[in-house]
């Protein structure tokens, strides 16, 4: 079976930073990219690991944060074409 994928849009780097933090100590996941609009004001966190351990994730980060996201979501079994978007960003990243 394949990974789960967490999306976390946050306002602020700072803010994602803390998020990314929270989420890799609460469960047993990884961060695949992160992408920064409107000048590192809106930023997604795209991380990955079993469903329960994103879900978990996501969630402490929701909660514990110091900024409220904006959005979330966990894709239990993403297509494809999720996961080539994905790894694209990263690689721009990388």
């Amino acid at each position: 079976m394949g990974q789960a994928y967490g999306f976390f849009e946050i306002p602020s780097v700072t803010a994602a930073v803390a998020a990314i933090d929270i989420m890799c100590k609460t469960a047993e996941v990884e961060m695949v990219t992160w992408e920064k609009k409107l000048g590192g004001r809106l930023v997604t966190i795209i991380i990955r690991g079993d469903v329960s351990a994103v879900r978990q994730s996501i969630e402490a980060a929701a909660e514990n944060g110091i900024k409220k996201p904006v959005a979330y979501a966990v894709i239990a079994n993403p297509h494809e074409e999720i996961i080539k978007m994905v790894n694209k960003s990263a690689n721009r990243v990388s």
